[in-house]
C-alpha cells in the first residue's frame, strides 16, 4: 500500500489544478520559500481528516481555500484527493486503489467521498486505521512539529505509540461502551425510583400480623442459607486459589525452559553472525577488480601496438617505387586520350546549338501573338445562376414543408377543438357531482357536531360517575375496615375486662369503651387518662359491682369493674378533657368526672409535659399523642385505635350509608356508560359518512382540477397552433411570389454563363499549347546546355590531371634512392612491434588465468556464506518461535496473577461480610449445615426468593386487594426490567474490562518493542550515547504517559530543553522511527525535520531514511541538498508573483554499481 497520486484545487496558494504522481521508495519536494511546498503535506493531512485548524498551519478551517493573490480572484471552495495504491489489500476493502476526497466551501459545509461515494469522517477514519494511520496522524510530522514531540506531554506521546499500534479503534469501542453504561444510569435510576416507589405501596397492604410471624421465620431460614452459601463460596474460592497457584507453578517452570532455550538459540546465533562476519572480512572483491584493472590495461596495450602497426604500413605505401612509376605513366597517356574525345564531342554539339536558337525565336512571336488576343482574359462568371439555383431549390423544399405543416396543423387544430369540447362537459359534469356532495355534507357536519358534542357531555358524566363511585368505594371500604378495627378493638377490650363472664348479672352496662364517645384526635389523650379503666366493666350500683367481683372470683377470672354513683372529690387542674368526652347516660358522665377529671392536658409535646410534671408532681398530666405524666411513674407514646361503642355504632351506620351510595354510584356509571356507548356509535356513524362524502369531494375536486387543467393546456396550445398556422400561411405566401421571380431570370443568367464558358474553354486551350511548346523548348535547352557544361568540366579536368601526373613523374625520379632507404627503416619499426605485441597478448593471457582463478574462489566463499545465512534464518525461525511460545507463556502467567488477586479480593469480601453480617468465623460458616429446601431448589435462588418476601412485606391493607395484586405485577415487570438494565450494566462493564486488558497488552508489548528501538536508534544516531523511553505510571498501564530520557554523549542532561536545537531534532526522530520500526506504516511525510541537523547528522538522518526506503514510502520537504541526492523522485514547486503554487517533477536515474564479474 501506498500514497499513488494526491490531487490539489484550490488548497491554500494551489488555486489551479495540481497533481503529483507519487511512487513508493523516497520523494522529496522542494521550492523556494513561500512557494507552497509545505501545503503539499498539509493537504496530506487535511484530506486524511485533520480537524484542528493548527494541524494544517491555519488560524480557523477556511483558510485553506485559496485567498486570492494579485493575479487571481479568490476561489469558493478547496478540493483535495488522495489516491491510495490498495493492491496488498492493507485496506479493508475490495478495490486495488482507493480515492479519498475532501471539499470545504466558504459557507462552512463540508464533504467527504470515498472513490467518488459520499461518506463521513468516521468512515475514512475506520478505513485508514486498519493500514496504520489513525485520526492523530503520527506519520506526518508537518513544518515546526519536530520540537513538539518533546514538548508534549507525557500523555499525549502514549497517544503517538497507541495510533501507530493501532490501540485508537478500541479506545473507541471503549468510549461507546462507557457511553452505554452512562446512559444506563439514567434508566437504572428511574426503575429503581419506580421500584421503590411499587414498594413503598405494596409495604402497607400487607398484613401487619402476618408478617410478624413470617419475618421471624424468614429471617432465620434466610441466615442459615447466607451462612451456608457464604461457606460454600468460601470452600469454592479456596479450590479455585489452590489450582491457580498448582497452574502458575507448572507454566513458571515452562517459562524458564523457554527462557533457557531462547539463551541458547542466542548464543547460536551470535557464532553464525561471528563466522559470517568473518567470511566477509576474507574478500576477494578487491583482487577481483586489480585484476580486471590489469587486464583491461593489457588489453589497451595491444590495440595501441596494433593502431602503431597500421601507421607504419600507412607510411610504408606512401614511398613510391618503380610499380608506381609505371602506372602513373600509363594514367598519363590515358588521359591525353580522354582529352581529345572530349574536344571531338564539343565540336559535334554546334548543329543542336544552332537549331535550339531558332526554335526560341518562333516560340517568342507566338507568345506575342497569344498575348495580343488574350491579354485581358475571360470575364469571370458571376455565380449568380447557380445562386438562383440553390434559392430555387431551397424555396420549393420550404414551400413542400410549409404545406405539409399546415396540413398537420389543421388536423390538430380539429382534434383539439373536439377534445375541449369533451373536457368543458366533464367539468360540468364534475361540478354538479360537487355540489350535490357539498349540498349532503353540511346537514351532516351539523349531525356529527352535535353527537359529538353529546358523546362528550356523556364522556364527561361518565368520568363523574366513575369518580364518585371510586370514591363511594374507598369511603365504604374505610368504613368497612373501620368498623371491623373498631369491633376487634372493643372485642379485645371486653375479652381483657371479663364482661363475658358477668353477662348473666343484671346491671351490668358493658366496658368503659362501650359506654363513652369521644371527638376525633382525642382518643389517644383519653386513654392515656383512663388508663387501667378502659379494661373495667362498668355497672348500675356498687351491689352490683361487688357481685360482679364474686362471680369474677369464684371463676378464677381477672377483671376490673366501675360503679356508678360512687362520688368522690375531683380536682380538675386545667382539664378540657372532659368536653371531648361523653358518656351515653349522666351516670356515665358523673364516673367520667370522676376518672379523668382531675386530668390535665398539655397541648405541647412530651418535653412541655415533662415540665409541667415536674413542676406539679401529684397531679396527672397528658398530651393528644398519648403521652402520659403522673405521680406513680412517666410514660410516652401509645398507640390509640379510638375504638368506642359509639365509634363503632357511627361506623356502622356509615357503613351501610356508603353502600347505598356505591350502588347508586354503580347504577349510574352503568347507565352513563350505555349513554356514551350509544352516543359513540352515533357519531362514528357520522363520522363514517363524512369521510366518504369528503374522499368523494377531494376526489370529484381532484377530478375537475385535472379536467380544468386539461381544458386550459388545449386551448393554450390550440392558440399557439393558429398563431403558427398563420404565420405558415403569410410565409408560403411570400415564398411562392419569390420562385416566381427566379424562374423568370435563371434563363438568361444561364445563356451568359453559358457564353463565359465557352470563351473560357478557347483560352486554356491557346494557354495549354503554347506552354507545351515552351516546355519542349526548355526541355530542349536545358539538354544542350547540361551536355556543353558536363563536356566543358571534363576538359578542365583532364588538362588539370595530366599538368598533375606530368609533374609528379618529374619529382619521383628524383626521390626514388631516399624512399628505399626510409623503406628499410619502416620494415625494422613493424618488427618491433610485431615482438611488442605479442609479449603483451601473452601477459594478457596470464591476467585472464589468474582472474577465472579468483573469480572461482569468489564462488566458493559466498556459496559458504549462503550456507551460514540459511544456517541463521533456521536459527532465527526457532527463536521466534520460542519468544511467542515465552510470550504466551507470560500472558498465561499474567491472566493467571489477575485471576488469584480477583480470587482473593472475592475471598476477603466474602470473609469480612460474613464477620459484618453474621458475626462468624469461616471455618464455622464451611461446616455448616444447608437447611431443608423444596424439592429443586437451590439455596441461592431460596435466598432471592426469601429476600423478595420480606421486601414485599407490609401491614395488611384490606381496602387495596386488587391494588395489591397489581402491583405485584407492576413489581414483577420493574424488576425484569432492573435485573435487564443490570445484567445490561454488566455485560457492559465485562466488555469495558475486557477492552481494558486488551489495550494494556497492545500498548505494553508496542512499547516494549519502541522502547528496544529507540535506544538502538538513539546509539546510531548518537554515538556513545544514551537515550532510553520510560513510563511515568507503570502499575498503571491503561493510562500511564510516556517520557524520554536522553544523554548525548560527553553530556551530563537531565532536561530535555537544556538539549542543542540539533540534538532535540535527532531525539525526537529517534522516537518518531522507532515508532516506525516498531509499527510500521504504508508511508511517511515529514516537513523540513532535518532543517537543523549539521552534515554529520543529516548523513546519519539519511540513513534512516534509506533504511525505510524499501519498506515504506516517504514524501520528504526539504532544502538540504544532501536530501534531495537521496531521492527516487524529485519534485519542485514554485510560484510566480501574483500567481499560485505550480508543481513540476524530475525521476532521480538510478545509479547501480555492477560489481566486477
Amino acid at each position: 500500500m501506498h500514497l499513488k497520486n494526491l490531487t490539489l484545487k484550490g488548497f491554500k496558494s494551489f488555486a489551479d489544478l495540481a497533481s503529483i504522481d507519487l511512487e513508493p521508495g523516497v520523494t522529496v519536494v522542494v521550492g523556494p520559500n513561500g512557494s507552497g511546498k509545505s501545503n503539499v503535506v498539509d493537504a496530506i493531512a487535511w484530506v486524511l481528516g485533520a480537524q484542528a485548524p493548527s494541524a494544517v498551519r491555519s488560524g480557523k478551517m477556511d483558510d485553506v481555500i485559496f485567498a486570492g493573490s494579485a493575479g487571481k480572484s479568490a476561489l469558493g471552495r478547496a478540493e483535495v484527493s488522495l489516491t491510495i495504491d490498495n493492491h496488498s489489500g492493507t485496506l479493508p476493502v475490495e478495490f486495488s486503489e482507493v480515492k479519498i476526497t475532501r471539499t470545504l466551501f466558504r459557507s462552512g459545509d463540508s464533504e467527504y467521498a470515498i472513490n467518488g461515494v459520499p461518506c463521513r469522517l468516521l468512515d475514512i477514519t475506520e478505513l485508514l486505521s486498519d493500514g496504520g494511520v489513525g485520526r492523530q496522524q503520527h506519520v506526518i510530522v508537518s513544518q515546526g512539529q519536530i520540537d513538539a514531540v518533546l514538548n508534549a506531554r507525557p500523555e499525549e506521546r502514549r497517544a503517538i505509540i497507541e495510533e501507530a499500534a493501532g490501540v485508537l479503534k478500541y479506545r473507541k469501542r471503549k468510549d461507546r461502551a462507557e457511553r452505554r453504561l452512562s446512559a444506563s444510569d439514567g434508566d437504572l435510576t428511574r426503575v429503581k425510583d419506580l421500584m421503590r416507589e411499587v414498594r413503598r405501596q405494596i409495604r402497607p397492604l400487607e398484613k401487619q400480623a402476618e408478617a410478624a410471624r413470617r419475618h421471624g421465620d424468614l429471617i432465620g431460614e434466610l441466615t442459615g442459607l447466607r451462612v451456608h452459601l457464604a461457606g460454600r463460596d468460601i470452600a469454592q474460592l479456596r479450590t479455585r486459589l489452590a489450582a491457580n497457584s498448582e497452574l502458575r507453578g507448572s507454566r513458571t517452570e515452562q517459562e524458564r525452559t523457554t527462557r533457557a532455550e531462547l539463551e541458547r538459540l542466542d548464543a547460536e546465533v551470535g557464532a553464525d553472525e561471528r563466522q559470517l562476519s568473518e567470511h566477509g572480512g576474507d574478500d576477494l572483491g578487491d583482487s577481483l577488480v586489480r585484476l580486471e584493472s590489469m587486464r583491461e590495461r593489457s588489453r589497451g596495450l595491444a590495440a595501441l601496438m596494433i593502431e602503431r602497426q597500421r601507421g607504419v604500413e600507412r607510411d610504408r605505401s606512401a614511398f613510391a617505387d618503380r610499380a608506381v612509376i609505371a602506372n602513373l605513366e600509363v594514367e598519363a597517356g590515358r588521359a591525353r586520350k580522354e582529352l581529345i574525345d572530349v574536344t571531338a564531342a564539343l565540336e559535334e554539339l554546334e548543329p543542336d546549338v544552332t537549331r535550339l536558337a531558332e526554335n526560341e525565336a518562333a516560340l517568342a512571336a507566338d507568345r506575342q501573338a497569344f498575348q495580343i488576343q488574350w491579354g485581358e482574359g475571360v470575364p469571370v462568371p458571376s455565380g449568380k445562376a447557380s445562386e438562383v439555383r440553390g434559392e430555387l431549390g431551397a424555396l420549393r423544399a420550404s414551400i413542400e414543408r410549409s404545406t405539409s405543416e399546415s396540413g398537420r396543423l389543421d388536423a390538430r387544430l380539429a382534434e383539439l377543438n373536439q377534445r375541449r369540447q369533451t373536457l368543458e362537459a366533464d367539468a360540468a359534469q364534475r361540478r354538479g357531482d360537487l355540489g350535490a356532495l357539498r349540498d349532503e355534507e353540511e346537514p351532516l357536519v351539523a349531525a356529527h357536531e352535535a353527537a359529538e358534542a353529546a358523546r362528550h357531555g356523556a364522556e364527561e358524566t361518565l368520568a363523574e360517575c366513575r369518580e364518585r363511585q371510586a370514591e363511594a368505594e374507598t369511603d365504604h371500604q374505610r368504613w368497612i375496615a373501620r368498623a371491623e378495627a373498631l369491633t376487634l378493638a372493643l372485642d379485645e377490650a371486653r375479652a381483657r375486662s371479663g364482661v363475658e363472664r358477668l353477662a348473666e348479672l343484671d346491671g351490668v352496662l358493658g366496658t368503659l369503651l362501650d359506654l363513652v364517645s369521644i371527638d376525633d384526635g382525642w382518643e389517644a389523650a383519653f386513654e392515656a387518662a383512663a388508663g387501667e379503666a378502659l379494661s373495667a366493666v362498668v355497672v348500675d350500683s356498687p351491689d352490683t359491682a361487688r357481685s360482679a367481683l364474686t362471680t369474677l372470683s369464684n371463676g378464677d377470672a381477672a377483671g376490673a369493674v366501675l360503679a356508678l354513683g360512687v362520688r368522690g372529690d375531683v380536682a380538675v387542674q386545667s382539664s378540657g378533657l372532659c368536653s371531648h368526652v361523653r358518656g351515653t347516660t349522666a351516670s356515665v358522665d358523673q364516673l367520667l368526672d370522676t376518672l379523668i377529671g382531675h386530668v390535665a392536658v398539655i397541648d405541647g409535646g412530651w418535653a412541655d409535659a415533662a415540665e409541667a410534671a415536674m413542676a406539679s408532681p401529684d397531679t396527672v398530666i397528658v398530651t393528644k399523642s398519648g403521652d402520659r405524666f403522673a405521680p406513680n411513674g412517666w410514660r410516652i407514646g401509645g398507640g390509640s385505635a379510638g375504638a368506642t361503642g359509639a365509634a363503632l355504632t357511627e361506623a356502622e351506620e356509615q357503613m351501610q350509608r356508603t353502600l347505598s351510595v356505591r350502588t347508586a354510584a354503580a347504577e349510574a356509571t352503568t347507565a352513563a356508560k350505555h349513554e356514551v356507548d350509544q352516543r359513540g356509535g352515533r357519531a362514528n356513524e357520522l363520522a363514517q359518512r363524512l369521510d366518504a362524502i369528503d374522499t368523494g369531494l377531494t376526489a370529484a375536486a381532484d377530478a375537475l382540477q385535472r379536467t380544468e387543467a386539461d381544458r386550459r393546456d388545449i386551448v393554450t396550445e390550440a392558440d399557439g397552433l393558429r398563431s403558427r398556422f398563420e404565420e405558415l400561411g403569410a410565409r408560403l405566401t411570400r415564398e411562392q411570389t419569390r420562385v416566381g421571380e427566379l424562374e423568370t431570370n435563371l434563363p438568361i443568367l444561364e445563356a451568359d454563363e453559358e457564353e463565359s464558358l465557352e470563351k473560357g474553354r478557347r483560352l486554356a486551350m491557346a494557354r495549354a499549347d503554347i506552354e507545351e511548346r515552351s516546355a519542349s523548348v526548355g526541355s530542349l535547352r536545358s539538354d544542350v546546355d547540361v551536355r556543353a557544361a558536363g563536356l566543358h568540366e571534363r576538359e578542365g579536368s583532364l588538362t588539370k590531371r595530366l599538368g598533375e601526373l606530368d609533374e609528379r613523374l618529374e619529382r619521383d625520379n628524383d626521390q626514388r634512392e631516399a624512399a628505399e632507404e626510409q623503406r628499410i627503416a619502416l620494415d625494422r619499426r613493424a618488427g618491433v612491434l610485431e615482438n611488442l605485441l605479442a609479449a603483451v597478448q601473452s601477459r594478457t593471457t596470464t591476467v585472464e588465468t589468474r582472474l577465472a582463478d579468483v573469480r572461482e574462489r569468489r564462488r566458493r566463499q559466498s556459496e559458504a556464506a549462503q550456507a551460514i545465512t540459511r544456517r541463521l534464518d533456521a536459527l532465527r525461525r526457532d527463536r521466534s518461535t520460542a519468544e511467542k511460545r515465552l510470550e504466551e507463556l507470560r500472558s498465561i502467567l499474567a491472566k493467571a496473577g489477575v485471576e488469584e488477586a480477583e480470587l482473593r479480593t472475592r475471598l476477603q469480601s466474602t470473609v469480612d461480610r460474613l464477620r459484618a453480617d453474621h458475626d462468624l468465623a469461616p471455618d464455622v460458616a464451611v461446616s455448616a449445615p444447608c437447611s431443608e429446601l423444596p424439592d429443586g431448589m437451590e439455596p441461592a435462588r431460596r435466598v432471592e426468593m426469601l429476600e423478595a418476601e420480606l421486601d414485599i412485606m407490609g401491614p395488611v391493607n384490606p381496602l387495596a386487594l386488587e391494588e395489591f395484586q397489581a402491583l405485584q405485577e407492576r413489581h414483577t415487570f420493574l424488576q425484569g426490567q432492573l435485573d435487564d438494565i443490570r445484567s445490561t450494566r454488566r455485560e457492559l462493564q465485562k466488555v469495558i474490562t475486557s477492552i481494558d486488558e486488551e489495550i494494556v497488552s497492545v500498548f505494553a508489548g508496542a512499547f516494549a518493542d519502541v522502547s528496544v528501538n529507540f535506544t538502538q536508534l538513539f546509539e546510531t544516531l548518537f554515538p556513545g550515547g544514551q537515550g532510553s523511553i520510560s513510563l511515568t505510571n507503570p502499575e498503571d498501564l491503561l493510562n500511564t504517559g510516556v517520557e524520554i530520557s536522553a544523554r548525548p554523549s560527553g553530556k551530563n542532561v537531565r532536561k530535555l530543553s537544556l538539549l542543542s536545537g540539533g540534538e532535540r531534532t535527532l531525539t525526537a526522530l529517534a522516537f518518531l522511527f522507532a515508532v516506525f520500526r516498531s509499527r510500521p506504516s504504508p508511508f511517511y511525510v515529514m516537513d523540513e525535520v532535518e532543517a537543523a541537523l549539521d552534515d554529520v547528522n543529516l548523513h546519519r538522518f539519511l540513513s534512516l531514511v534509506d533504511e525505510f526506503r524499501a519498506d515504506a514510502q516517504l514524501l520528504l520537504v526539504s532544502h538540504q541538498k544532501r536530501t534531495m541526492e537521496a531521492a527516487d523522485c524529485l519534485y519542485g514547486v514554485s510560484m510566480k508573483p501574483g500567481g499560485s503554487s505550480m508543481v513540476v517533477s524530475e525521476r532521480v536515474a538510478e545509479t547501480t554499481a555492477t560489481p566486477a564479474a
